[in-house]
């Protein structure tokens, strides 16, 4: 907790000579039982080096992140995960920015990968096949989506442009969140996030082309992080995308609504609800 600029004065006019010593101290002892609190969290071997380095050389501003996070965070065993507070993301919410990464994904084009030219007389049929044969035995995930579907998509991106998939692990439920700018989504695990914001590492990148979107069809790419998630995993977080953006379940619409339009009322579990229902399908 950050000392008031009065308690700070009060303490420099009566103990100048030790103020610097005791707030060294504080910080250290304070640090200490941060790390710990944080260490409970079952992914956090997985970012410990990114943490380390964001503790060593800003510890004011990782004390200030990770306390932010403690006040509603009680992490419990298995699918028990803390709440979460949707007004931490009120600076993606709102983007008046872009992420760093941004830009490279917006630029990219569909002939940056792919061989345009060899699909031009192709029907949407053919191109399909052609780009799930292209893709067999790469290490990324592909899709064709029809135009219509993908028009309510992205109005959904625009509109809803951040939200949160949990995806199961082992231990039970890790947090994945999304960011929609223009094309491209962004994907990256919330503590990762909770702890560098705009500068967390993405784990997953998934970008729609829509240069062929005249034969009736958007293609979609992506590129995902293999020290982070899994091909199934990274499955999962596109198809839960696509379940939620398409706007064609009611309750899933509703969830992407309350978490930027009604946050408080906004449940987490219910992710995990949905998911659940989902695989006992």
């Amino acid at each position: 907790m950050a000392i008031g600029l009065k308690h700070l004065i009060s303490t420099s006019i009566k103990y100048p000579k030790y103020t610097s010593l005791r707030t060294i101290m504080t910080t250290s002892s304070r640090s200490e039982e941060a790390l710990e609190n944080l260490q409970k969290n079952p992914y956090y071997e997985k970012y410990a080096e990114r943490i380390a380095t964001l503790q060593k050389t800003s510890p004011e501003e990782f004390l200030r992140k990770v306390e932010e996070q403690q006040k509603n965070k009680n992490i419990e065993s298995k699918k028990k995960f803390a709440s979460v507070d949707t007004r931490q993301f009120s600076s993606v919410l709102n983007p008046k920015g872009e992420l760093k990464n941004d830009v490279t994904a917006e630029e990219k084009k569909l002939s940056d990968i792919f061989k345009v030219d060899l699909v031009k007389d192709k029907d949407a049929t053919e191109v399909q096949i052609i780009w799930e044969e292209y893709h067999k035995n790469k290490e990324v995930l592909s899709a064709t989506i029809p135009k219509d579907v993908y028009s309510q998509i992205q109005q959904n991106m625009k509109q809803y442009p951040t939200f949160l998939f949990p995806l199961p692990r082992s231990e039970g439920y890790e947090y994945i969140m999304c960011q929609s700018y223009g094309h491209a989504v962004h994907f990256t695990p919330l503590l990762a996030y909770q702890v560098h914001h705009e500068n967390a590492p993405e784990c997953l990148t998934m970008v729609h082309y829509t240069e062929l979107s005249d034969k009736g069809i958007v293609l979609m790419r992506g590129d995902y992080d293999k020290n982070v998630l899994t091909g199934k995993e990274a499955q999962c977080l596109a198809n839960q995308f696509q379940m939620y953006y398409n706007g064609k379940d009611e309750n899933k619409y509703k969830l992407l609504q309350s978490f930027t339009k009604t946050p408080d009322s906004f449940k987490h579990v219910d992710l995990i609800t949905e998911l659940e229902n989902i695989q006992l399908i």
